[in-house]
């Protein structure tokens, strides 16, 4: 069974007031609903919240002060997952409403039962609806749009395509509203910074992505190892057109896509609470030669990190990668080039080559 992410922005939600668009949620519903009665499983990362509660806080239009979006995510949340509740049942469809922070994705635990959460829910058949919890993000936590949230959880749920829907069909090679000559890129398989520089990245008045933002949410998915579609449709075979390659947007993809297992795709996100200086021997070993990171090669650390946390490694060179650390910073201090056979009582590896993520991998995947 294919797993798949649709991504749903608020400007597909609502009509130009920033009111919930009724025929549009039907046509959005209808299509998902297509796409799990042909055997899929559907993941639903919707926009819309701040959007949709807005003017029932009397805003003429969408606020710009972060007090004033949270306030209207707590009453347009409501209003949103009501209209899904609705429509899907319908269908005979139950959704589930997630609301997820940035922090979820830090914290190994919370990433975990994140993980185990949605594995439920897909095998009771349930479509999880997920937005930003705005109400209680801060602004330097936030993911900065939902695009970027949509990549991040089609990595954590391993799915086959992340398919972002948004009004104009996909990447051209300029802002085709501003240049008549701009041409549509109908297939990538990577972004570089020559794409990214393709995109307009001015959003909407009701949402807050442009193309720029769904380019850096693409990098991010293919790093994970999942598809992804940038483009719209309509009508409620357009998601099952879409995975059958007719969609009308960009499609970027390539053959040698692999999964990055949950660990590694955490050790990415994590924020690094210390840095590792290594020798050469050990940079060929855990770089060329698929080893792990032995006390041995250390030279120094910094960092105020506990077992378990994730730290930087730096060679000659600079920057090599990332990982999950099996030491304190007072046991590394005792074991700091020395040799397994010399160390009693601490684990063989520093940091396992499971637990490694070199930065190379984060540039090419």
């Amino acid at each position: 069974m294919k797993r798949i992410v649709v991504k749903i922005g608020s400007s597909s939600l609502t009509n130009a007031k920033g009111e919930l668009d009724y025929a549009q949620i039907d046509d959005h519903v209808a299509a998902i609903a297509t796409l799990k009665q042909a055997g899929y499983e559907v993941l639903l990362v919707s926009s819309g919240a701040v959007a949709a509660g807005f003017h029932k806080l009397g805003y003429p239009t969408r606020p710009v002060t972060v007090k004033g979006k949270q306030a209207a995510a707590a009453v347009g949340q409501g209003l949103l997952i009501q209209s899904y509740h609705e429509r899907f049942a319908h269908f005979g469809i139950t959704p589930a409403q997630v609301l997820l922070t940035r922090t979820d994705f830090l914290s190994k635990t919370r990433y975990k039962n994140a993980y185990a959460t949605f594995e439920v829910l897909l095998e009771r058949g349930i479509i999880p609806i997920i937005n930003e919890n705005d109400t209680v993000s801060v602004e330097e936590l936030t993911f900065g749009d939902n695009d970027m949230l949509s990549a991040l959880v089609s990595g954590l749920v391993h799915a086959d395509q992340c398919i972002i829907l948004t009004d104009i069909n996909g990447l051209y090679t300029a802002n085709p509203a501003k240049d008549k000559n701009a041409t549509h890129i109908p297939r990538l398989q990577a972004i570089t910074d020559e794409m990214l520089g393709y995109a307009d990245g001015a959003s909407s008045a009701v949402g807050t992505g442009g193309m720029t933002s769904k380019l850096l949410a693409a990098k991010r998915a293919l790093e994970a190892g999942v598809k992804v579609f940038i483009g719209r449709g309509q009508g409620a075979h357009k998601l099952l057109e879409i995975l059958d390659g007719l969609g009308d947007g960009t499609y970027i993809e390539h053959d040698d896509l692999t999964f990055m297992n949950n660990t590694k795709q955490w050790i990415t996100l994590a924020e690094p609470k210390g840095k590792l200086v290594i020798d050469a021997g050990a940079e060929h070993a855990l770089m060329h030669s698929g080893k792990s990171l032995l006390p041995a090669g250390i030279k120094q650390f910094s960092g105020n990190f506990t077992r378990h946390d994730v730290v930087e490694v730096h060679g000659e060179q600079g920057l090599l990668g990332r990982g999950e650390i099996l030491y304190t910073p007072s046991e590394l201090s005792v074991a700091l080039g020395k040799h397994t056979d010399e160390i009693d009582n601490y684990p063989i590896e520093v940091i396992h080559r499971n637990r490694w993520v070199a930065q190379e991998q984060e540039e090419v995947q």
